[in-house]
Formats: structure tokens, C-alpha cells, sequence
């Protein structure tokens, strides 16, 4: 699954820091997450949507044929 997560948070001019304490979870997590190294959990995707305003799909990519 990609996202969109890097994109959003440059545009709000934040750190990887910053959004992982908004979203209560490590600044590797994120890191992880912007690699594509790791998929979110369903809470951890709403959490990260609605720290930016949006919804889950306009963030998360999901792609069918994995």
C-alpha cells in the first residue's frame, strides 16, 4: 500500500517528529511508513487522516493487486 503521508506532511511544514507525537507513535514508525515499509493499522490510518484533514483514501493508496 502507498500513501501519501510525506507529501501532506511537507506541505504543513512539519517534521516526522511532529507528526509521530500528534499521532502517539515513534518517529520511526513514520519513517516506516513514508518507505513503505510498513502498512498502518485501520486506527493508525484514521489518526494520521485526521490529524491532516482528510480521509483515509486521499492519504493511504490501496492497491488491489497485492
Amino acid at each position: 500500500m502507498d500513501n501519501r503521508i510525506k507529501e501532506y506532511r511537507k506541505q504543513k511544514r512539519i517534521t516526522q517528529d511532529e507528526l509521530a507525537k500528534a499521532v502517539d507513535v515513534t518517529r520511526q514508525t513514520i519513517i516506516s511508513l513514508e518507505n513503505g515499509k510498513y502498512n498502518a493499522s485501520l486506527q493508525l490510518a484514521y489518526k494520521i487522516a485526521k490529524y491532516f484533514g482528510v480521509s483515509i483514501e486521499e492519504i493511504f493508496i490501496f492497491d488491489d493487486d497485492n
